[in-house]
Order: C-alpha cells, then structure tokens, then sequence
C-alpha cells in the first residue's frame, strides 16, 4: 500500500471581533444602572482611570458646613425633624450613642406563615413538620407537593416518620392561616378555602356548592347547565358568580412586598422625550461621572529615579501604560454607547413621530429594526443591542422601545399590528357578552374597517391582548 503527502491551500474570509468590540457590544446591551455599576468596578480596578473634578477651589473654599448642619437641612423646618435630633448628649465620651436608623423590610410568604403558627399552641414537633410544609408552598400560596410527596420527603429528607393523619391535622393548621386561601392544593381549591372563611350567607353557600361540585361546568361558561344543575334563578346564581370573581385566585402574591422590594422594581428610563409645541425634545439621563486619566498615569514614568533597576523600570512603565491604555478605550467605549443609542433613540423619534406627539397607540406606524438600521446606518444587531431592556419616558407615560417596533399586516404598509390591536379590543369590548363574537366574525368587522386580514391572524392577534375565545367570554 503506498503513501502519499499532499499539501493543499485554502483561502477563507471569517470576521471576528476585537476584545475592544466585544467589550463595546457588552456594554450596549447594558442598562443605565448596569453602566453605572460597570463604571464603579472600572474605577476601582484601574488605578489609571478618575472621576474628573469639575469643583471651583472657590466655591471649595467657601464651603464650610458640617455633617451635623447637612442632615438638619434635610428638613424644611424644626416641626418636621425629629426629636432625637434636637436632643443633647449629656452622657459621658465613653457612652455609646445610637442613633435611629429608618429600616423597611417585610417579611416573605413562607414567614409570615411561621410567625403565624409561633402563635398558636403548636408543638414543637408538629412545628418541624409544619416547617417543611411551608416550605413546599410556593409565592402565590400554593402546595407544590401532595400529602403523600410531603410524607415521603419527611422520611427520607429529615428522618420524620409519621401517619397520614397527623399530616393532614398539620395542613389543616396551615390552611387555616392567612391569607385566605393559602396552602392550598389547586385553583378550585384555593377558591373553596376562601369561600369557608366567609359568613355563610345564601350567596356564599351557592358560590360554595359551584366551586365543590360543579367547577368545571362554570369554568367553561356553560351558565344554563349550571342554572339548571342549581336549581335557583338566575339572579342567585349571578350573585354566585360575581362572589366567586372577587376571591384571590393568588393568595400568596400579596404578601411580602416591602417598600424596599417595590423600590428596586422601579423601572429608570434611558431617555427622555418631552412634547414643546409642534416639536420633541429627546435627552439621555446620565448618571454616569465624566472620566479622565490619572494624572500620575499621562507619562511612561519618566520622573522614576535613575537608581531604581532597569528591569523594575520597564516593568513599571508597562504596567502604566496598559493601565491608562485601558483606561482610555474605556472612556471611549462609554463615549460610543452614548453616541448610538442616542442616534438610535432619534431615529425611533423621528419615525414614530405621531405617536410622540398625540400618546395614541392606534398612530404607531409599521417599524422593524431594519427601518432603524437604514436611519441610523447601523447593523440590524447593534439595533437590536441598543434597544434591548431599555425605557423612554414621555408625558403619557413610561414604554420599552420594543413596544415601538411593530410589522405591517397584510399588504397595507399603514395599518401596524398595534392598530389592529387596539382596533380588535375595541370590537371586543362593545360585543354583547350574552352573545361574544367569534374570531370570524371579528374578521368580517375588521374589513368592514377596511383591515383585510385572516381568521388566524385575528386569533394570534386576540391570544397576543389575552382575550379568551368567544366561549369563555360568554356572560349570564
């Protein structure tokens, strides 16, 4: 058999990004309080980068108001301070003062629960097993395990054997405690805890006697099956239901929202576009410090000694230069994240410039990315990069810019998927529930509008605003 060496030559064109780029395309894809926290770790990192000082020595020099005297300005007048603060400290230097510190905090599901049960003359034993119960409900307040699951898992998990029976007396204890509903094991369940906690009333024990044995027929909406399966008038009955729609379908969800919790919700948008007139004024909030080079870092190191040895020196010459080098492609990096999502944002401005004006959501044009990339001359993926997790605030209120981005329907270059929305639950909201509309005929009114689109167009639509189908919709 005979062997051969063969040498070939291939050529390729491959595109790959630099480090620079990479770093660029991360920081794009950023938050504003993402950059900020970027920034803060930059900062510490790189002892070549500062935040530039902008502070007049003048107005430096005239400032001399203490820490005490800044707190107490705080205040619009001594009626609002509190007392602690105009209190003197007669006690002696080696005494430890405290002072009061305003704390929020709330407490979660799973402890509010156990402070509950702490309460009551539980014992311990039954409180271990509570314990674990507790902990296989989940934040809107239902049993994730069932008894026999929970059964296994205390014997083999925490080496707890017991009955059956003393489970349930257990989870009877949890689910008797509030909120209502909780620890429950299904939706007709839940509902059904709820309702035992009212005063029975004939309202109550109707909506009771649904929820126990006739649930599926009322989920579907088959009123007249149900009215007969009753035996009242349709007034009790509606009564019933209307009882049933005020319960709490999450229990758990209400409970465990601090202040602290509501605060980090908040959304802080990336721009601002405020209405003057005839015209829109686009700005860019920054909370992000101008930088600047060290200034120990803006030569090689040229002042070192002589006697300093030569492999230390161009050792510590390399060290300065990388340092401010990437200190440097950092500020320029934040520079260009600036520069292009504010070019981006302009270009959303300028082609949903109706929308911006009027708030009404009927005004959005058909717009994709493409139409943003050809505004802006940048890639499809750096639109995508710049409009991923941010906000834009506006006098009617605070939107995602995916909201703006919308297909045209049909061959209509006019008419976007937001105005056959908006079109479509307007339709919805006037039909008579009696008697709720099917998906054809919301198509048939829809071309009456002059919006020529499919049946399955309109149900994708309808499935997208969470209206349910004309069967479900159905009232008494």
């Amino acid at each position: 058999m005979k062997e051969s060496l063969k040498l070939s030559l291939s050529q390729k064109m491959q595109q790959r990004l630099s480090p620079l780029q990479m770093r660029f395309v991360r920081m794009l894809e950023m938050t504003a309080p993402e950059v900020e926290d970027e920034v803060r770790r930059e900062l510490d990192d790189n002892p070549a980068l500062e935040v530039a000082d902008h502070t007049d020595m003048a107005e430096e020099e005239a400032f001399h108001e203490s820490a005490e005297e800044m707190q107490m300005a705080d205040y619009r007048d001594e009626d609002e301070m509190p007392s602690y603060r105009l209190e003197a400290r007669n006690s002696s230097s080696n005494d430890v003062w405290y002072e009061p510190v305003a704390v929020a905090a709330g407490n979660t599901l799973g402890e509010s629960l156990i402070s509950q049960l702490s309460e009551t003359d539980i014992s311990e034993s039954d409180m271990l097993i509570a314990r674990y119960v507790i902990g296989n409900i989940d934040d809107n307040g239902y049993l994730t395990r069932t008894p026999a699951q929970i059964l296994d898992d205390l014997a083999f998990n925490a080496g707890i054997e017991i009955d059956m029976s003393r489970l349930r007396s257990v989870l009877v204890r949890v689910r008797s405690l509030d909120p209502p509903g909780v620890c429950a094991y299904d939706l007709r369940d839940c509902l059904a805890l709820q309702l035992r906690r009212m005063p029975s009333t004939s309202e109550r024990n109707i909506a009771l006697e649904i929820v126990d044995h006739y649930f599926d027929i009322f989920s579907l909406k088959h009123f007249d099956r149900l009215q007969a399966s009753l035996g009242v008038d349709k007034e009790k009955m509606s009564d019933a239901i209307n009882l049933i729609r005020t319960l709490n379908p999450k229990p758990g969800g209400s409970v465990g929202d601090s202040e602290a919790d509501e605060k980090s919700r908040h959304i802080i948008p990336d721009f601002n576009v405020e209405v003057d007139g005839d015209s829109l004024t686009l700005t860019l909030p920054n909370n992000v410090p101008d930088l600047q080079i060290e200034q120990s870092f803006v030569s090689d190191g040229e002042y070192f000694a002589d006697s300093m040895p030569r492999a230390t020196r161009k050792e510590t010459q390399a060290f300065i230069s990388r340092k401010r080098e990437e200190a440097s492609d950092f500020i320029d990096i934040l520079k260009l994240r600036q520069e292009t999502l504010y070019r981006v944002m302009a270009a959303i401005v300028k082609l949903q410039h109706d929308f911006f004006m009027s708030e009404d959501e009927s005004r959005l044009r058909p717009m994709i990315l493409k139409d943003v990339a050809r505004e802006t001359g940048y890639d499809i993926s750096v639109i995508s990069r710049a409009t991923a997790g941010k906000y834009v605030a506006t006098p009617g209120g605070i939107y995602p810019l995916k909201f703006f981005f919308n297909e045209s329907v049909g061959g209509d270059e006019e008419a976007s998927s937001r105005e056959i929305l908006a079109v479509i639950k307007e339709i919805v909201g006037e039909e008579d529930k009696r008697h709720p509309l099917s998906d054809d005929s919301i198509m048939k009114l829809l071309a009456a509008r002059g919006y020529e689109i499919a049946r399955r167009t309109v149900a994708k639509y309808r499935e997208r605003l969470g209206i349910p189908v004309a069967r479900l919709r159905k009232g008494i």
